[in-house]
């Protein structure tokens, strides 16, 4: 036979669970503060207006009317129709872009990291948070845009044929 140890177990002292309770809870406290400010900087998209169906993809090329303000109100940018390839604007408006959805009204919120960051760009200072308010009229892919710019160049040179090689008849 084999003789086990036995070590006694000490009770614990009156007082000591809720000291051990506090304790952990103020380290899971201080680790969520640590990890809070260590969590990158992130777009905040607020839906004024609600659109419908799908929302573009990176590869999609976006009609927007929008206005872009710095954070003491001035307008550094507007526009009305405007194309956007997502893939080719700045970060933070790529990320707003895809949480959008066809005939909706947004207000984006943009941070300077995911704008342009430390780079004056035009009337943008350096280091600057951007605000847009972003109507997505619509959106397609960029295989939907190149067919149908070969149906557009298709149409004119059969227009160019018909007319011959004079130009247009003269009356």
């Amino acid at each position: 036979m084999t003789d086990i140890t036995r070590v006694p177990l000490q009770p614990i002292a009156r007082g000591a669970l809720p000291k051990l309770w506090i304790g952990i809870a103020a380290l899971a406290l201080a680790a969520g503060g640590i990890a809070w400010a260590a969590m990158p900087a992130s777009v905040q998209v607020e839906t004024i207006e609600a659109g419908q169906g799908l929302s573009p993809t990176r590869g999609d090329v976006a009609l927007v009317n929008y206005k872009g303000t710095l954070a003491d109100g001035t307008v550094f940018d507007e526009g009305e129709q405007a194309v956007f390839p997502l893939a080719e604007v700045i970060p933070g408006f790529t990320t707003a872009l895809e949480q959008m959805q066809r005939g909706g009204k947004y207000k984006i919120q943009i941070p300077s990291e995911l704008g342009y960051g430390d780079e004056k760009v035009g009337d943008i200072p350096a280091g600057s948070d951007l605000t847009f308010e972003v109507e997505l009229l619509d959106f397609k892919s960029r295989a939907e845009i190149e067919q149908q710019q070969r149906i557009m160049q298709q149409l004119q040179q059969m227009q160019g044929a018909e007319q011959g090689p004079g130009g247009p008849p003269q009356p």
